[in-house]
């Protein structure tokens, strides 16, 4: 060990609801002779909350008086960062050389004695990256010289300006490690350097990718700067820069792709030092978390529950009723009723009555569940009255999603189409539908996604078929033979109407494959119960006639996809439904999509073959050790 070895300032910079992810991350990066100082957005209450609770059991853990609602390249990450660096110096009773900024996307690649090791034998340095390309180009690229301005959580773009004069403009990555005398140096300095620099980045797209390069560049600790920000970063530029930020700010802007297991050799190349990686999403793939997380500590014990599962928090009762949409709080109400029914049927025994259950109220807190890297549903926490006793109990009930794609049987001679899928929040960079379960409400607007094996070059067409057999839409794609993912959001008129949904893929009009999704009717509007005079809005089906400004109606009997009188005349029928009987109409078409594959309670129970939630492998209150914060070891660590 080094003499006199250093000592980090952690700064995590979280958002989201990823709370078990950085509790990982937090374990692994633990030390007791270290200080974690953690920023929680403003906007993301669950995950602060969360925070607060495990901060308050170390000593060497505190989490930010103030929060700030830190968009992608907005002014306020650079406030947030200078901020803390203010409060860690005004800090008197932590005494520490190093500033480390972090994200709940990252994790460690070698372990924290390494990290001490390193730093203690360059003390004097700050290690950040630069771009490494032309000047005039990176200023070009990251819109230095354009006047940008921080309101209602966008970056406005304002105009044109000039870059100060006399003065070197750098910049690269945001994440840095900077030693305790430049931190000083650009928190308390009144020099000009760093007061107009504050004052020009305030304005600027991205200003903590360039303000610590460039303050550092021009000031009495240039010769400082290393290369090298200790990082490996996942940039595929190919997949990771379709201007994905539009909606916040006025520029187009890029982001790294999640590690996946294939890159794992990558974590052990040593051409340069490097210590964290970015960026890891235990939702997308924590396979490849676990695996550096076994690198760096050894395997857990044979045995250990809960290993390849991972749990994410979707909504939590002190968050708000506001804080879902309508079309998930009746899918979530309808999910509760389906535990129930399965209580009912499955749990009591010899003809007790002892398992009859009546729900009340809103959910308590909805999870979504993965099994090794697989979309497992959603986990829901609801009350329900024991009739047996009058009691209330708490349940959490697991709703598993049905499979809904199947090849065309007899199978076609076409084998290139590997499956198909219909949702929304389509993330092209990682290939998968944010909006996990494809919850969908007539209001939504869904896009279908097509996944390829190579082959020829083929033309397929897409053929959208509404509930009662009305064809919405219909297109062809050419599917080159490189093409792995294809993906369209047919401009439909809303609302589409409720009830079970075909997507039909077709070759020379011969069908290849098929898979449903689900148009749930809402039995909420803006949080409330629905009224009748608001139903025929949102249960009527298209506004105007037809789903397209053409009509496919002539294709019904080419594809043999007949329009029955009578269901039309059903749904219209449907249509009107409130209270109990729309209700029954929800759970009827969920159960097509959705199966209630087990519910335990969370305390005592009068159903006396209820399982406790604890004792199950799935439930969220079942144990995961791996996320799980306990006592610090004799070590110092708590992995």
């Amino acid at each position: 060990m080094a003499t006199n070895p250093v000592r980090i300032a952690f700064v995590l910079v979280v958002h989201g609801r990823a709370s078990r992810q950085l509790q990982r991350m937090f374990k692994a990066i633990y030390h007791k002779d270290h200080f974690f100082y953690i920023h929680c957005d403003k906007r993301s209450n669950y995950l602060h909350r969360q925070v607060v609770q495990f901060a308050s059991q170390y000593p060497n853990v505190r989490v930010t008086p103030w929060r700030m609602a830190t968009i992608w390249g907005g002014a306020s990450l650079l406030s947030t960062y200078l901020q803390s660096m203010r409060d860690l110096l005004e800090m008197s009773d932590w005494s520490w050389d190093f500033f480390i900024n972090l994200s709940a996307a990252d994790y460690p690649v070698r372990t924290n004695d390494q990290l001490v090791a390193f730093l203690s034998r360059y003390r004097d340095m700050n290690f950040l990256k630069s771009h490494g390309r032309d000047n005039a180009r990176f200023i070009r690229k990251q819109g230095l010289d354009r006047l940008f301005l921080e309101c209602d959580t966008h970056m406005w773009r304002l105009g044109d300006r000039k870059i100060p004069e006399g003065i070197t403009v750098d910049g690269g990555s945001d994440w840095f490690l900077l030693n305790r005398k430049f931190v000083e140096y650009v928190t308390f300095s009144n020099d000009d350097l760093v007061t107009n620099m504050k004052r020009f980045y305030s304005y600027t797209l991205l200003p903590a990718e360039s303000f610590f390069h460039t303050v550092l560049e021009n000031s009495p600790y240039c010769d400082t700067m290393v290369d090298n920000n200790l990082r490996i970063t996942n940039w595929n530029r190919k997949l990771g820069c379709k201007c994905q930020y539009k909606h916040i700010v006025d520029w187009c802007g890029c982001s790294p792709n999640d590690f996946k297991p294939s890159d794992f050799h990558r974590f052990q190349q040593t051409a340069r030092p490097t210590f964290f990686a970015r960026k890891f999403e235990a939702a997308v793939n924590q396979e490849i978390i676990g695996q550096l997380d076994y690198y760096l500590y050894g395997n857990y014990p044979s045995g250990t529950p809960g290993l390849r599962s991972y749990w994410e928090n979707l909504y939590d009762e002190p968050d708000g009723i506001h804080s879902i949409s309508d079309v998930m709080l009746t899918m979530f109400h309808s999910f509760s009723r389906m535990g129930l029914k399965r209580a009912e049927a499955s749990l009591h025994t010899d003809g007790e009555n002892s398992c009859r259950y009546y729900p009340m109220g809103h959910p308590v807190s909805v999870h979504l569940y993965f099994l090794a890297d697989r979309f497992q549903g959603f986990l829901i926490k609801h009350h329900a009255t024991n009739l047996a006793v009058s009691k209330l109990e708490t349940l959490e009930t697991w709703v598993m999603p049905k499979k809904v794609f199947k090849i065309a049987n007899p199978t076609s001679d076409f084998g290139r189409l590997q499956f198909s899928e219909a949702g929304t929040e389509w993330d092209a960079k990682e290939r998968i539908f944010r909006n996990f379960g494809g919850i969908m409400g007539p209001m939504d607007e869904p896009t279908t996604m097509q996944k390829w094996g190579k082959g020829p070059n083929i033309t397929v067409t897409v053929v959208w078929i509404d509930p009662v057999n009305v064809i919405a839409a219909t297109y062809d794609i050419l599917i080159e033979s490189t093409a792995e993912f294809t993906h369209y959001k047919p401009p439909l008129n809303l609302p589409l109407r409720p009830g079970i949904w075909t997507i039909r893929v077709l070759h020379h009009w011969v069908p290849v494959a098929e898979t449903r999704f689900l148009i749930s009717p809402l039995t909420f509007s803006n949080r409330q119960p629905i009224k009748s005079d608001e139903v025929g809005k949102f249960h009527g089906g298209p506004s105007k006639k037809a789903y397209m400004e053409q009509s496919f109606q002539g294709l019904n009997p080419v594809l043999n996809i007949p329009i029955n009188s009578m269901q039309v005349e059903q749904a219209k029928k449907n249509a009107a439904l409130v209270g109990s009987k729309l209700e029954s109409w929800v759970d009827s078409l969920a159960s097509n999509i959705w199966s209630a594959v087990d519910i335990c309670t969370t305390g005592p129970s009068s159903c006396p073959v209820m399982q406790s939630c604890s004792q199950t492998a799935w439930s969220s209150l079942s144990p995961d050790p791996k996320s799980e914060l306990g006592l610090i070891k004799p070590d110092g660590r708590l992995r």
